[in-house]
């Protein structure tokens, strides 16, 4: 550690106190590292000697860890592949059968027009309630395909859950990204892709909006996104920042734990009865608590 830079070790002495530490490092290929600390060792010999025996104790420990980062891959992908069969298996079974159904319905309350006026209301409600069930399946559909996203497919993602959402809801909504590609781990892209399905959702639930704008852009060397709508705004008017957000405990709760998640900001603007404008601002990779 002679040549390394030393700046890490405020980090880390912030989370665990010492006096004197040794370490050696652990590398397998290209897609895993690592580094063994040992905090005030008691040294009872040569120096040397006790860093060759770190070293070749790191050496025996080091493949049993990477066997355990491999079983874990491993299960990562197994989950993604079962997630990817039970979305197909909804796509296939529920939602078609659900659509058929509701289909059915759709003719019989035509069929039955203005004869049977309490019959036919009731086959609205039932159709509505329907549709709704489909609407639902097929954000859970999309919830599951997030797991999936990284940072190159991410901008294609929101671009096609914004796309299905303007299909499905028959509300004009646009994707807008200033950026080419994001600079963000795969933990991150995920809480990103949720963060605009989360607020997709609540603008079909609760904004009878006509238009929703989703931009992606770096503004002062941060991520920002923002949802924008022309519907009924939120309670309260004007805006409020991310610790005004926390201290009354409005605004989308699950939002806001996923922007607390990227160690982000998020800020709402709301204009009652004439939209509202969600903002998240994610600071750099290297700061965020993306890993």
């Amino acid at each position: 550690m002679r040549d390394a830079s030393t700046e890490f070790l405020q980090a880390l002495a912030r989370v665990e106190k010492f006096d004197a530490m040794v370490s050696v490092s652990l590398l397998f290929g290209t897609e895993w590292s690592g580094r063994v600390f040992l905090f005030d060792p008691m040294m009872m010999g040569d120096p040397e000697e006790e860093l060759r025996f770190l070293q070749e104790f790191a050496q025996q420990v080091g493949p049993a860890i990477y066997n355990v980062y491999l079983v874990r891959r491993l299960r990562e992908r197994a989950g993604a592949v079962e997630r990817g069969r039970f979305a197909r298996e909804l796509h296939d079974g529920a939602i078609q059968s659900l659509i058929a159904v509701e289909m059915q319905l759709d003719v019989l309350r035509r069929q039955s027009g203005t004869q049977a006026p309490v019959v036919n209301a009731e086959l609205g409600r039932i159709q509505k309630l329907l549709r709704e069930e489909v609407l639902k399946l097929r954000e859970l559909m999309q919830a599951m395909k997030s797991f999936e996203v990284d940072a190159d497919r991410l901008l294609g993602f929101i671009s096609d859950t914004v796309e299905r959402f303007r299909r499905e809801t028959g509300i004009a909504a646009e994707f807008v990204s200033e950026l080419e590609r994001v600079d963000l781990s795969q933990k991150a892209c995920r809480e990103l892709a949720r963060i605009v399905q989360e607020s997709l959702v609540n603008v079909r639930k609760h904004s009878g909006a006509h238009h929703v704008l989703v931009r992606l852009a770096l503004r002062a060397g941060n991520l920002q996104l923002t949802v924008e709508d022309d519907g009924k705004g939120f309670s309260f008017s004007g805006r409020l920042s991310d610790a005004e957000l926390q201290t009354t405990g409005k605004g989308p709760a699950v939002i806001r734990e996923r922007v607390r998640l990227l160690a982000g900001e998020l800020a709402i603007e709301s204009t009652p009865g004439h939209g509202a404008r969600l903002e998240v601002r994610i600071p750099p990779a290297r700061k965020a608590n993306n890993g």
